[in-house]
């Protein structure tokens, strides 16, 4: 037996456990009103906040996930998400999808970033057989196909008005990376390799061009020729979605998904998908973790590895480590199952709310609850993938692995 084939042994039962306790948190999401609200502190619905599409999409996809594991209580909240997003979420004038239900000054964008979770929310729910889910995905991809998708560049723009008349002089990365793992799910979903192939353009341009001409310390903003912009948000470091400088946790998060592009290739895969996974992984670690004389991650480096945010995140600490899992599993190496070992411990130690529930999604420096950047706990999306994927074969999606029945634990 090879050290990758006893990843499953390297997993503590908590984290085994974890996402059926998540779920039982993220039940109460579910507005009777429609779509899923934002979390406070101990799992009720923040009532002054409007519905958020990206929350709404973000729990569909792991009510979904969870419908297809065989939960039976799940697919009905799966098709309450499908609902909101073909209903009150939706643009019946325009097309596509509002940023957020009523309330919110900033509803009426079209923005990359949410209409790539409607993707994946349509997809997994697409798998799971919700009702709703699979007219909502041919409308998703139509409209990401059309207003979204840049065949010249390999990458997906921003952020339009309502009308679809206005593109903002901005391209992102957060956007684009969303849309990998939205369109490598369809992919397993339709069986339609063209969304698999444009999730491999974007991972190739992004690893093997941006984050590799800049030493592993990947930018994140760029003007609409794809230029960078290294001094984008200086004023305002700790940007919810389009912070300055480096994002620790965007660097594992591609270095994740070019495994699950590396899968979807085959042999075809370059070798280049492989050595930029392990090189951004290399480069979370060196700048990111354990830095600033207190253990953890901070949030943002400057581009010369200096950290510029402090606070600790737990979606940080879950990529990395899903993505230390993913390359122990990969690789077969030793140095990744420690860290993923490390990682878990610190998480349970620091993040995991044993009292109220789901993790605190914001430490201070000095590892104490905080809510500077996220305030509550919104969704559970990014710990309940981290804790399910050590018990997932690595494949393309969490879909094609949930679907293949070979849970290992």
């Amino acid at each position: 037996m090879t050290s990758a084939d006893r990843t499953p042994e390297l997993v503590p039962e908590w984290v085994r456990e974890e996402p059926a306790r998540l779920l039982a948190f993220a039940r109460s999401a579910a507005l009777p009103t429609g779509g899923f609200g934002w979390l406070a502190d101990d799992g009720a619905p923040v009532a002054d906040r409007p519905v958020q599409t990206w929350i709404t999409c973000r729990m569909t996809h792991v009510f979904a996930l969870a419908s297809l594991q065989g939960d039976p209580d799940t697919r009905a909240l799966a098709e309450h998400g499908v609902a909101a997003l073909r209903g009150p979420l939706h643009d019946d004038e325009h097309g596509g999808w509002f940023a957020a239900g009523g309330g919110d000054a900033d509803r009426l964008d079209k923005r990359g970033y949410e209409h790539a979770f409607v993707v994946l929310a349509a997809a997994s729910a697409t798998a799971a057989g919700a009702d709703g889910a699979e007219s909502l995905l041919a409308d998703a991809l139509d409209v990401v196909e059309r207003r979204f998708w840049d065949e010249d560049a390999g990458m997906v723009v921003d952020v339009w008005d309502r009308s679809w008349q206005q593109l903002e002089d901005y391209r992102g990365i957060n956007a684009n990376m969303h849309s990998v793992e939205a369109f490598l799910a369809v992919g397993d979903v339709t069986n339609d390799r063209v969304w698999t192939e444009r999730a491999a353009r974007i991972v190739e341009r992004v690893v093997d061009g941006f984050a590799r001409e800049h030493a592993w310390r990947l930018p994140e903003h760029f003007d609409p020729h794809w230029r960078v912009r290294l001094d984008y948000n200086r004023a305002e470091p700790a940007h919810q979605f389009r912070p300055y400088g480096v994002t620790i946790g965007h660097l594992m998060e591609w270095a994740r998904l070019a495994l699950h592009v590396r899968h979807a290739r085959g042999l075809a895969a370059p070798s280049s998908l492989l050595e930029g996974s392990r090189a951004l992984f290399d480069a979370a670690v060196r700048d990111g973790w354990d830095v600033d004389g207190a253990e953890g991650f901070v949030y943002t480096t400057d581009f010369d590895g200096r950290p510029v945010v402090r606070d600790r995140l737990h979606w940080v600490v879950t990529e990395a480590i899903a993505t230390a899992w993913a390359l122990h599993r990969v690789t077969g190496q030793d140095v990744y199952a420690d860290w993923f070992s490390r990682w878990c411990e610190h998480a349970d130690r620091f993040f995991v709310d044993r009292k109220l529930g789901s993790w605190h999604h914001q430490l201070d420096p000095a590892n104490r609850p905080a809510a500077t950047v996220w305030a509550g706990k919104p969704d559970v999306y990014h710990a309940y993938q981290a804790t399910l994927l050590p018990r997932l074969p690595l494949t393309t999606s969490f879909v094609s692995s949930i679907r293949a029945n070979t849970l290992e634990g």
